[in-house]
């Protein structure tokens, strides 16, 4: 069995693109806010404390090199936006408070509950360790709240706002656990029926069963 050299959660790179797993914090994003004006909506801006890159490695590889070369004629590879998720301040988080700027309590996180999310059993949050020499804290990613910013701009906030970034494996487990998440399925709760039924069914095809009530239950984190 071959060890693996990865050693720590989170490296600091020099490169001059951004990758996958980069944190960036103090980033402003912004909201739409539909309400009753003259305009029928407002922007405002929307300060995220902390966010993690999610676009594939891959794909912001090939828009930077097709951006590089002076002599681009096609310009299939590249991104008009950079997907990311926000991570929030681990104790705010377990006091439920860690969006309470934009007037939102969400749940308590005590006991069992909380342990589930650190060990990565909980499949809708992602915790990340502290390390205080990257300037690191405890953070929980929560994979119901992502966002799109133009690549322009969160290159501009590059230099400016970077901080650290996930290691290698840490990286990819991050981007698998949220792609289960966002790909999960929920499932129709089939009730048991009657032999007569079930004969009637496969006799007479023309006869339509009613339609099955979608469980909702099936499509949550914790089932």
């Amino acid at each position: 069995m071959f060890l693996s050299k990865i050693d720590s959660m989170y490296v600091k790179h020099t490169s001059k693109r951004i990758c996958q797993g980069d944190i960036f914090r103090k980033i402003d994003v912004i909201v739409w806010d539909i309400k009753d004006t003259s305009n029928g909506y407002e922007i405002s801006e929307e300060n995220l404390p902390y966010i993690i890159v999610i676009t594939q490695d891959c794909d912001l590889e090939w828009d930077f090199n097709n951006r590089s070369e002076p002599a681009t004629v096609k310009h299939d590879k590249y991104l008009q936006t950079i997907l990311v998720c926000p991570a929030y301040n681990a104790e705010k988080f377990k006091a439920g408070d860690h969006l309470k700027s934009n007037g939102l309590k969400m749940q308590e996180w005590k006991g069992n509950g909380y342990k589930q999310i650190k060990q990565q059993n909980h499949a809708r949050f992602h915790f990340l360790e502290q390390d205080q020499a990257l300037q690191v804290p405890q953070l929980i990613v929560d994979f119901k709240h992502y966002y799109t910013i133009p690549r322009d701009v969160l290159y501009k906030m590059h230099a400016e706002h970077y901080l650290a970034t996930f290691n290698k494996l840490f990286r990819e487990s991050l981007s698998q656990r949220f792609s289960n998440y966002l790909s999960r399925i929920g499932l129709p709760e089939l009730k048991k029926r009657i032999d007569s039924e079930s004969t009637l069914s496969i006799a007479s095809p023309s006869v339509a069963s009613p339609p099955h009530v979608f469980d909702k239950s099936q499509c949550d984190e914790e089932q």
